[in-house]
Parts: structure tokens; C-alpha cells; sequence
């Protein structure tokens, strides 16, 4: 939550004092702006405490300057004393209480840049404790999900963390669960957005407001299967970090509902949420996992690998894992943006199972994360993402592999193929077969012509030739960095070709 102007008057080391405004000084602060402008106003989003040492304003100008700040949301005003002014002029502090517009006097010893600073640690701190706080309530959400009771369990839960009111509906729109009780008295009016909602899909959801409250309706469809909705009201309005919460909600009651009727898929897709919370960086210490067996897994550190495929690949991928024996080293295995992840302990062989069951040998391609601490699990998905980018179809990448392959590496071999061939293709006829040996040369030797000549057997004026007659071939000059750089890969590239063919 921002800082108010109360906590901002709070801080006794700025010295500031309250001129006017009073009854409004529990507005918060979004940030601090600094203007000598008569109209600030354009440059301003509203909750702004606004600076100023009135440089251009007279005492005709307050009432205007005023009204200004208040249509635009403002939530205070800050006027430097000892500059232009001696004193907070009277018609200002008549005009922000007319308009209820807290005028703070800011004392000539303290520079704006404290004030600055000041409010913006505050802001820090609060969004600190927000993302603190949201974590905390994915654990608990995501503990409520594994119990008994399940779906019921998470709406009370998320209404005690939002401080709001919640309804579980089935798929016709009745009610399963509602916290408090006393919340399933708006359920009916509901019923027209449902009727929408089912017009639109599985996967439409709505934001409304009945009666002064502000409520939030998504569809629990885990699978593109509507199996109820979940509606949430309060009187505030929704922060993104309580929408985030939401959506955790959303899906993990969809997930325990899904584990009430005891598929396998449930199964596997509670084991995705969890992947996902601890890729977010959720401590896993702070996950129940002991109800999807990964207690051992997320002990120590880990290595991840990414599997792509075929859909019926990657669900045998999965089944495979889950019914391995633990000596194998496959112990977790989840679904996280279509493709299948595999979490292993870091002292396994960073291979993957090859080939896997029901699939036909090299039909996935994999990305191998180097080994992480299972806090640092974000980073292994990421890792074994951007290996998977450079595999290739069927092909098996490892991240520390990325650096020793170089750039090249990261290239697609026939897009490769093609540009170093068209680039270097104007210098190899016959009888200009000097030039790319030319070229290779100068830039191994940073474009030095006598170490490049020498290298050549060449005097330097020869080269000196060659290298005019491939600006002249190519139409730019060598002098431009970007075609250097082309060069160099293009010649890597066949370097790449080269050693194929010769393996």
C-alpha cells in the first residue's frame, strides 16, 4: 500500500508542516514530482505529491493553480519556503482548503531531493512488503489446495488474504461454497454475466461492479472444460499484486476440484502449479509437496531439462518419469507452457531418457539446464529454455554448451548456411579464390596489414588490393563494423561446416 500524507508528515527529520487540508491528508502518495510550471498538470497521472517553490506564481494565480492540481488527482501540495516565498502565502492556504488539497510547507533547510527520497524508500518498503505478502499467500493458498477439503479450503483462504467476499459456483451457475456465509446473498445477480460468459468460452472471464462493490468472475477450466466459477467482491478496488492472487486461486481450485474426482491428470497438473510457484521463486521450503512425492527431489540442488514435442510425446514423457524408479535419477516431471519439464537431481547424468517409451527415437528435442540450487529452479527453466531454442528438432542441448559452441552455435544451420553463402559468394569464383583467404586473414589480425600480409606471404600492398576489390564486390566498406561482423560469422559458419564434414 502507498504512503499517506499523514506517514509522509510523519517523518520528522523533513520538518514539514500541514498549512492546510487536514481532512485529507490519509490520501496516498504514488510519487513525488517537482514543477515550477503554472500547469504542471499535463506531465502528472494523479497521487502525486507535487513540489514547487511557486517561481511563477502570484497571488493570483493560487485559486487556478489549485483547481488544477485537484482535477488532475493530486493527493498533496509541497511548497519550498526561503526561495520565492518567505512564507506559505495566505491565498494558497486558502485555496487547498477549499478544495480539501493538503498544503505541506516544506522549511528552506530541507531540499526536495529528501523529500524525494524519502517517499520513495517508503514506496520501496511497501512494495517489498506487497511481494512478501503475496508469496506468503501462495503458499498458503497452494497448502489449503492439498487438504481434505480442498476447493472449499482455498476459497476461505483467499477471502481471509483479499479481505473480501467469495462464491464457488458449479457449471449452472449454483452455489458450492461461499466466504463469509453470508456472501451468497448476491449470487443470483450474477447469473446474466454467466450467461455472457458461457457465450464467449471456457476461456473468458469478467470484472464488474453491483452495488458498490467490485467483483472479479473467472471460469475454473482447467482443461477447456468449464467446472464452475469463482467469484470475488469487495468494496476496494483490485491491486495487480490481488488480481495475480486471484488467478493462483483460480487455477489451484480448479486443480483440488480436479483431484476430488482422482485423475491422473489432476495429479500431473497439481505438480505444474507447484513447478510454476517454485519457478516464480517461491522457497520451496514453503511448498507441501510431500502430497506429489517430490519431498527428496527438492532437497538438494537440482538440474531441469525442457522437453518439446508432440503433445502424446510429452505425455508419455511424463507418465514415463512419474513410474521410474527413484534410482533412475527421474524424479519430478510436470507441464509448464506446453512442453514437458523434468526435474532431477544435479548428480544424474544430464541425459535424457532416450528413447522415451511410446515415442518414436529423436521426436523431442531437449534443453539441459546446468545444475542449480533448487532456490535458483527459476533459473534452471530458463536455462534449459534457452538450450531447447538452440536443439533444434530432435536435437539434445545443454546450457553450457551456449558459450563453448559461441555464437555460431545459437544460429540455425540452414539459415547459417544460406547467409554465409550469399555473402561470401561474389568472392569465390576462381579466379578470385585469394580473396576469402584475404578476408580471413585481416580480420584474424584486427585488420593490421602487415601481420595479415606476413600471415599471407603477401606484401601489403597486395592485400591492400584485395581488400579494395572486396569492398568493390560486396558494395560497402570494410571500415563499417557491421559487415565485419557479418564476415567473421559467415566464415565461422563454414569453419562449423567444415568440421562436419570432416567428422
Amino acid at each position: 500500500m502507498a504512503p499517506s500524507v499523514r506517514t509522509i508528515l510523519g517523518i520528522t527529520s523533513l520538518g514539514l508542516v500541514l498549512r492546510a487540508g487536514r481532512s485529507a491528508i490519509d490520501a496516498p502518495v504514488s510519487w513525488v514530482a517537482v514543477s515550477e510550471l503554472q500547469d504542471p498538470t499535463p506531465y502528472l497521472e494523479g497521487g502525486e505529491l507535487l513540489l514547487t517553490t511557486g517561481l511563477r506564481l502570484g497571488d493570483d494565480d493560487w485559486d487556478a493553480f489549485v483547481e488544477r492540481l485537484s482535477r488532475a488527482g493530486v493527493s498533496a501540495l509541497g511548497i519550498g519556503v526561503g526561495l520565492t516565498y518567505d512564507r506559505v502565502p495566505p491565498g494558497l492556504v486558502s485555496a487547498a482548503e477549499g478544495r480539501a488539497l493538503p498544503l505541506l510547507e516544506v522549511p528552506e533547510p530541507t531540499p526536495f531531493i529528501a523529500v524525494s527520497r524519502a517517499v520513495s524508500d517508503l514506496l520501496a518498503a511497501a512494495e517489498y512488503e506487497a511481494v512478501t505478502r503475496t508469496v506468503e499467500a501462495q503458499r498458503d493458498l497452494t497448502r489449503a489446495a492439498l487438504a481434505p477439503e480442498g476447493a472449499a479450503a482455498v476459497v476461505a483462504r483467499l477471502a481471509g488474504v483479499l479481505d473480501a467476499e467469495l462464491v464457488l459456483l458449479d457449471p449452472l451457475g449454483l452455489l458450492l461454497h461461499a466466504a463469509p456465509r453470508d456472501a451468497a446473498a448476491w449470487v443470483d445477480e450474477l447469473e446474466p454475466e454467466i450467461d455472457r460468459m458461457r457465450q464467449r468460452g471456457p476461456r473468458s472471464s469478467a470484472a464488474l461492479e453491483l452495488d458498490g462493490m467490485h467483483i472479479v468472475l473467472q471460469p475454473l477450466a482447467p482443461a477447456g472444460r468449464v467446472r464452475g466459477y469463482l467469484a470475488v467482491a469487495r468494496k476496494a478496488s483490485f491491486a495487480t499484486a490481488d488480481l495475480a492472487l486471484i488467478n493462483v486461486g483460480v487455477a489451484l481450485v480448479s486443480l483440488a476440484m480436479e483431484r476430488s474426482v482422482g485423475t491422473d491428470t489432476a495429479r500431473r497438473d497439481l505438480r505444474s502449479a507447484l513447478l510454476a510457484l517454485l519457478a516464480d521463486g517461491t522457497p520451496a521450503d514453503r511448498l507441501p509437496v510431500a502430497g506429489v512425492g517430490w519431498d527428496e527431489l527438492l532437497s538438494g540442488p537440482v538440474r531441469v531439462l525442457v522437453a518439446d514435442g508432440a503433445p502424446a510425446d510429452l505425455l508419455a514423457l511424463v507418465e514415463q518419469v512419474e513410474e521410474s524408479d527413484p534410482t533412475d535419477g527421474w524424479r519430478g516431471a510436470a507441464f509448464s507452457d506446453g512442453r514437458a519439464v523434468v526435474v532431477q537431481p544435479a548428480a544424474a547424468p544430464p541425459t535424457p531418457p532416450v528413447p522415451v517409451a511410446g515415442t518414436a527415437a529423436g521426436t523431442l528435442a531437449w534443453g539441459v539446464s546446468d545444475a542449480v540450487p533448487v532456490a535458483g529452479l527459476g533459473d534452471g527453466l530458463r536455462q534449459a529454455r534457452r538450450a531447447l531454442a538452440a536443439a533444434g528438432p530432435g536435437g539434445i542441448r545443454l546450457f553450457g554448451d551456449l558459450a563453448r559452441d559461441g555464437l555460431v552455435g545459437l544460429v540455425d544451420e540452414e539459415a547459417a548456411r544460406g547467409f554465409a553463402d550469399a555473402l561470401l559468394g561474389p568472392l569465390e569464383s576462381r579466379e578470385r579464390g585469394d580473396l576469402v583467404a584475404s578476408v580471413r586473414a585481416w580480420l584474424a589480425h584486427h585488420g593490421q596489414w602487415d601481420a595479415a600480409a606476413n600471415s599471407l606471404g603477401v606484401h601489403r600492398h597486395t592485400l591492400r588490393y584485395r581488400m579494395k576489390r572486396v569492398e568493390e564486390l560486396l558494395e560497402r566498406p570494410l571500415d563499417d563494423p557491421d559487415l565485419r561482423a557479418e564476415l567473421w560469422v559467415a566464415l565461422a559458419v563454414r569453419d562449423r561446416d567444415a568440421e562436419h564434414t570432416d567428422g
